[in-house]
């Protein structure tokens, strides 16, 4: 099948951003507001549902907005990777929508109109990234969705969020115009074009290592949402906003941006074959391998869950990164599946920090002996996106670490297969002592055994993604199916 002009990319962009309108209008009838926000999820999930069989079948769609530069149009193309990402943002945005509207309301929030309508323009803005049929309009979508994601990060509106919002801004906005959008224009100056292309645009276009060099550190640290060391400070510090808005950034949309955007100029800008006859991989798999392990080692000091699980995402994100860099078909393979592996995982860890936050007012790990025994669904879930991001069966984590694994070993990458194997080891070591303390640790003495379980629109979410994590390892082959043929692979 061939790719097919219609107007319905844009559409499933759109929707989320119309839907902000009629949400922003419902401020004093919250219900109509949050129906507006759960529909407008609804029909955005339906929208790219109804794209996938197209996909799948070798095909894709293309809506031309308008050529604002000579050979380089604003333009939304549908293509397996873009799919891949669309279908894990869209889905989980529904739940983290109705996972918000549970912990709004328990807090008694203020600003709810506020955090929807931000929330609904931020995945109009994701699906931009992931739907981008060329570097400059994802380019333009990723600095919208920096935009819209910063009143998220700064809602709590006292000192300490509006440094953390000067800081989320200072690193996105600093990095994206002077390293990514520097490295666009040495590509367009070489390829003459910015589309994205299996293999990658620059194949052939007779760019020097030193420049190719270059671009890789330009784009790599550019993209500063996939939290590269040392430009990731901005994400522990962002945990200050509530915590849907650190699911959001974390599972959904912000990081994964960041991280899409990299795996997209590896693979269909620079190319995978090009940045081999160089022998540029050891740049971003040492720059990953780094991250990944100075990560996981401070997330072992963070008392703070949400602190801890934030440490966490900066290593995971590497896993992705590291497995582009490798340039093997495995390497890559699971490092794109492990976006998907993460986002369900992920997610499930800060909804559930966000319920015991909800339920107990807890938020630090040393408070929360016991409290399993108090809290069995939320801490039972809990154990289940940990062993999927520790990466052990039967959870869907342990199919991308595996797959990266065989990359490692693939290209006879012996050192990067003890990286693999030693992060893992810490992600166990900062994840199950949670787990144990919350039931096999007696609660405190004196404490209230009045605790219970956070409101079923806390809890129903929490359930669903804890149970996609597990499924995943059984039923993952339309992610795997669009990570190979993302890679042209085949399928």
């Amino acid at each position: 099948m061939s790719v097919q002009s219609s107007i319905w990319p844009l559409v499933a962009v759109l929707v989320s951003l119309l839907a902000a309108i009629p949400i922003m209008l419902s401020d004093r009838t919250p219900n109509l507001r949050e129906s507006w926000t759960l529909l407008a999820a609804l029909v955005k999930v339906g929208i790219v549902l109804t794209l996938l069989p197209a996909v799948l079948a070798g095909g894709g769609w293309e809506f031309t907005i308008a050529e604002v530069i000579p050979g380089v149009p604003l333009q939304l193309r549908v293509d397996a990777m873009g799919m891949f990402f669309a279908l894990i943002a869209s889905i989980l945005w529904f739940f983290t929508s109705l996972y918000s509207i549970g912990y709004m309301r328990s807090l008694n929030e203020h600003a709810q109109t506020r955090y929807f309508a931000s929330f609904a323009v931020a995945i109009s803005a994701t699906l931009g990234v992931a739907f981008a049929g060329n570097l400059l309009t994802m380019y333009l979508f990723y600095e919208m969705l920096s935009l819209s994601t910063y009143p998220l990060v700064t809602h709590e509106q006292n000192a300490e969020a509006r440094k953390s919002g000067r800081k989320y801004l200072t690193y996105i906005l600093g990095t994206s115009i002077g390293l990514a959008l520097p490295a666009m224009l040495i590509v367009y100056n070489l390829a003459g074009n910015l589309d994205f292309t299996v293999g990658g645009v620059l194949a052939g276009s007779g760019v020097t290592p030193q420049t190719l060099a270059l671009l890789v550190v330009l784009f790599l640290f550019g993209f500063a949402k996939a939290g590269i060391m040392p430009f990731h400070g901005w994400l522990p510090a962002a945990m200050v906003a509530p915590t849907p808005v650190s699911s959001f950034l974390h599972g959904v949309a912000v990081v994964k941006a960041g991280v899409f955007s990299i795996l997209r100029v590896i693979f269909h800008i620079l190319g995978p074959e090009t940045l081999q006859a160089a022998d540029l991989g050891a740049i971003i798999t040492t720059l990953a391998s780094v991250t990944l392990l100075v990560a996981s080692l401070v997330a072992l000091t963070q008392d703070n869950l949400k602190r801890r699980l934030a440490y966490s995402t900066i290593g995971q994100l590497s896993y992705m990164v590291l497995g582009a860099g490798m340039l093997t078909a495995a390497g890559m393979t699971g490092g794109m599946l492990h976006i998907a592996m993460h986002a369900f995982g992920k997610i499930t860890l800060f909804f559930c920090a966000g319920a015991i936050y909800v339920a107990a007012g807890k938020k630090y790990i040393s408070q929360m002996d016991g409290l399993g025994r108090q809290m069995p669904i939320t801490f039972v879930a809990f154990f289940l996106g940990s062993l999927s991001i520790i990466g052990l069966p039967p959870l869907g984590g342990f199919i991308s670490k595996w797959t990266l694994l065989v990359g490692a070993v693939e290209g006879e990458q012996l050192i990067l297969v003890l990286v693999l194997l030693g992060s893992s080891l810490l992600n166990a070591a900062y994840f199950l002592p949670i787990v144990y303390r919350a039931f096999i640790n007696p609660p405190p003495e004196g404490t209230v055994n009045g605790i219970k379980e956070a409101p079923i629109y806390c809890l129903g979410p929490i359930c669903v993604t804890a149970a996609a994590s597990l499924a995943l390892f059984f039923f993952n082959g339309v992610f795997l199916q669009l990570a190979q043929q993302a890679l042209g692979l085949g399928g």
